[in-house]
């Protein structure tokens, strides 16, 4: 059975903190969680399922060198993805926000990484609903769900560990299959 891949960018690092904690509670399903900014191409693509994560930062934008970052992240990244090819991989999408301070921005960084996998033929999951959440806007919402499980540790904090429990539930199978 392969591996399921597990890929975050970082601002504060409480995107690497969730990472780690999905890869504690997958256990041996899970190779242990890499920042995406040290990475390969190669690395990335050699999973069939992955687990990718992101905080929004600012204004809706993904983490990178252009939002005061010293090091690479999935602004980066995912240019070097221009010319994959994702069929047949399996991804998840996690990400954390603030919905008070960022309320028109929510979680956008989900719905830029679900975009730009789906544009390039990948299979997206881990679909998560927007009840419980305060927020006017996000380009993670689809009706009346985000397209992958939205943490805001910030005023949520206590809800996080059963959401990520409740999320992995839905997702591992597709994961592992």
């Amino acid at each position: 059975m392969a591996k399921i891949g597990i890929f975050f960018g970082t601002d504060t690092g409480r995107t690497r903190l969730i990472a780690r904690q999905i890869a504690k509670k997958l256990g041996e399903d899970a190779d242990p969680p890499v920042n995406i900014g040290r990475t390969t191409l190669a690395d990335f693509l050699a999973y069939d399922a992955l687990i990718v994560g992101s905080p929004t930062l600012g204004d809706g934008m993904l983490p990178g060198e252009s939002t005061g970052l010293n090091q690479p992240s999935w602004e980066e990244f995912l240019p070097q993805l221009a010319d994959a090819d994702l069929t047949g991989k399996t991804i998840a999408i996690y990400g954390l926000g603030d919905q008070k301070k960022y309320p028109d921005e929510f979680v956008d960084a989900i719905g830029i990484l679900h975009d730009a996998f789906a544009d390039l033929g990948a299979r997206l999951i881990g679909r998560w609903p927007t009840a419980g959440y305060d927020f006017a806007a996000s380009k993670a919402v689809d009706g009346d769900e985000f397209l992958g499980l939205a943490i805001d540790q910030h005023h949520q904090g206590m809800l996080t560990e059963s959401r990520i429990d409740t999320w992995l539930s839905q997702i591992k199978p597709e994961l592992l299959r």
